[in-house]
């Protein structure tokens, strides 16, 4: 296995945190050339070849090392891109070591923007500041761009005000794989980051675009979850629609944010859906307040 000499002074740097850390990073074939990298955060999608390594999200900063270690199990090309789905520190904590490494960081508009300034996650209690030069998106785009490597068209796309208000897909065309970012928690409610710009209806438009351009042999890279197919993609789309007419129907009559909660208005889908990152009261306190903000 060939690692670079940066990667091991790196590595030297950064095994005191390492030690630290008991996550393992698990590696899916998702199509030929096609990996999903599983470990602490947001999925990682990396595409391997003879142009180099194509890497979507990079999880957090002391993982980079095991990160890396685990691409060069399948490939000793130059990690050259590394493409952000959105600003979220579990997706965005490697930019900098990845950018350190040689990799270009590129991301949405918004990305780079969000990135910059000092960020408060009200619905978590965090408050996230601004990156370092060094982690920012050194190439932005509003609407689509399309990388052309390994005998791929990985095009991605904005989808606006889904997760929040810089979110990018990426479709593998060749390969016949998305990654959705957290537009796509697979198999649990998702996290709808209203102070990012994020909405309900957003998160159900995101949904749509990727089903409309799949097909049933489609394998899906979700935020967080296991390897998805256009069947876990629609199940989930189902449930978010399901929600938001509920919550609608809610608000229509009167109740409170406190009242819908109270009445358990997703209960048939609570145990399956609600174990995860998100309960059921939290994803309902998410749409609500999605849609009284419309």
């Amino acid at each position: 296995m060939r690692v670079s000499v940066g990667l091991l002074l790196f590595g030297a740097v950064a095994s005191p945190l390492m030690a630290q850390q008991d996550v393992q990073i698990q590696t899916v074939a998702a199509a030929p050339g096609i990996h999903m990298l599983v470990g602490s955060g947001g999925n990682i999608g990396v595409s391997s070849g003879p142009d180099g390594v194509f890497v979507i999200d990079d999880q957090y900063a002391p993982l980079t090392y095991k990160i890396v270690v685990a691409i060069r199990r399948f490939s000793t090309e130059p990690i050259r891109f590394v493409v952000n789905t959105h600003w979220h520190g579990d997706h965005v904590g490697g930019n900098e070591n990845m950018g350190e490494l040689g990799a270009l960081i590129v991301a949405h508009d918004n990305v780079r923007g969000r990135m910059s300034v000092k960020q408060v996650m009200e619905a978590l209690g965090r408050t996230v500041p601004a990156s370092p030069k060094g982690a920012l998106p050194v190439v932005t785009f509003s609407e689509t761009t399309t990388f052309h490597l390994n005998g791929d068209e990985l095009y991605v796309f904005h989808v606006p005000h889904a997760h929040t208000d810089g979110d990018a897909i990426i479709h593998f065309r060749r390969g016949n794989v998305v990654h959705m970012g957290d537009t796509f928690f697979n198999g649990a409610y998702p996290f709808i980051d209203l102070g990012s710009g994020g909405s309900i209806d957003g998160m159900i438009h995101a949904a749509d675009a990727v089903l409309a351009r799949i097909d049933g042999e489609t394998k899906i890279i979700p935020g967080h979850g296991a390897l998805g197919t256009r069947a876990d993609l629609k199940a989930y789309r189902d449930v978010l629609a399901i929600a938001r007419d509920r919550v609608t129907d809610a608000i229509a009559k009167g109740m409170t944010l406190e009242q819908a909660k109270a009445a358990k208005l997703m209960a048939e889908y609570d145990e399956a859906w609600g174990q995860a990152f998100i309960n059921p009261n939290q994803f309902v306190e998410f749409v609500y307040r999605s849609l009284r903000a419309q």
